[in-house]
């Protein structure tokens, strides 16, 4: 996928206040508009124009595009890292769904998702509830194994009185459920965007996502981990201690265990009232040959043992 360079479709600088891109948009839609243009590429010119538009004339689209692109170049091979957007704050009453459905796959990559919903018009003409909000977070996979009461920080896009897009931060503190799962949403109630005249406050929703862990994977409530076992404990069979989420148990490896074999510890994944389990998957690690005493021990196995790992190949 292509990156896509907003600013250089409406012909303004990164910089530009909103109003001078409403300008540069407003230029181009009169130039691009099928109705109108004589220019043979007008309905796909168009379509650019106003997919950039989209974008650049939302503080919170364009203060997450700015941040993503900082670095890329228009037709640049493009990808977004995971979790990009977590800590943004946007507005939108839904996860999910589409918008920008007439758009390119480089803007329903970014926005596609948690993105749509009743936009500031559509709440201001009802005059009443404030608009709800949503974030994605990123929690420790430890956290949902036990519960706990985190500070977040999220950031949310303002423009200020020269019409630049600038990032405000405001901090919560947030409870954890024990048993939370990835994608998740927590609902704060009126923790959202104030209500107008004596209208409530919209809610704030948080979509849980788990930071990214050195030793464990998660699948729905299922979590793996590597273990690594000596090649006399895959072999012979032995009780070892293996570490979880939370503490560490003791695990018996069963004699003539292969590399790559999976030891469930059923209930040992993220709790819930059905709770998922815990697989551990063997990594057999060879010791070095690396002094005299260990090459023969590799030399007596080679000679008295009678093993072809080759041999069930066909």
């Amino acid at each position: 996928m292509e990156f896509k360079d907003y600013y250089q479709t409406l012909g303004v600088a990164r910089e530009a206040t909103a109003d001078e891109i409403k300008k540069a948009f407003r230029r181009l839609a009169r130039k691009y508009h099928p109705d109108v243009s004589k220019e043979k590429n007008a309905e796909a010119r168009m379509k650019e124009v106003n997919e950039a538009y989209a974008v650049l004339s939302d503080p919170e689209k364009r203060a997450a595009y700015d941040q993503l692109g900082a670095n890329y170049q228009a037709g640049q091979d493009f990808r977004p890292p995971p979790n990009w957007d977590a800590g943004f704050e946007f507005s939108g009453r839904e996860f999910g769904g589409g918008g920008g459905a007439d758009f390119s796959d480089f803007f329903a990559e970014l926005f596609g998702r948690s993105r749509a919903g009743p936009g500031r018009g559509e709440s201001a003409r009802f005059n009443i509830r404030g608009e709800d909000r949503h974030a994605k977070i990123l929690i420790a996979l430890e956290d949902a194994y036990q519960g706990a009461s985190r500070v977040l920080t999220l950031r949310v896009p303002a423009v200020d009185d020269q019409g630049h897009v600038t990032m405000k931060e405001h901090s919560l503190n947030v409870r954890i459920p024990k048993g939370v799962q990835e994608g998740q949403v927590l609902r704060l109630a009126g923790q959202g965007s104030p209500g107008i005249g004596e209208g409530k406050s919209g809610d704030l929703y948080l979509e849980i996502h788990f930071e990214p862990h050195p030793r464990f994977r998660v699948d729905g409530r299922d979590v793996y981990a590597t273990l690594r076992v000596a090649p006399w404990e895959a072999a012979l069979g032995a009780s070892v201690k293996a570490s979880l989420p939370v503490g560490a148990v003791e695990v018996r490896i069963p004699p003539n265990s292969q590399n790559g074999r999976n030891l469930r510890l059923k209930g040992r994944g993220i709790p819930a009232a059905t709770p998922g389990d815990l697989y551990l998957v063997l990594e057999v690690v060879l010791p070095k040959a690396d002094n005299p005493k260990a090459r023969e021990l590799y030399e007596a196995m080679a000679r008295e043992l009678a093993f072809d790992p080759r041999g069930s190949e066909s």
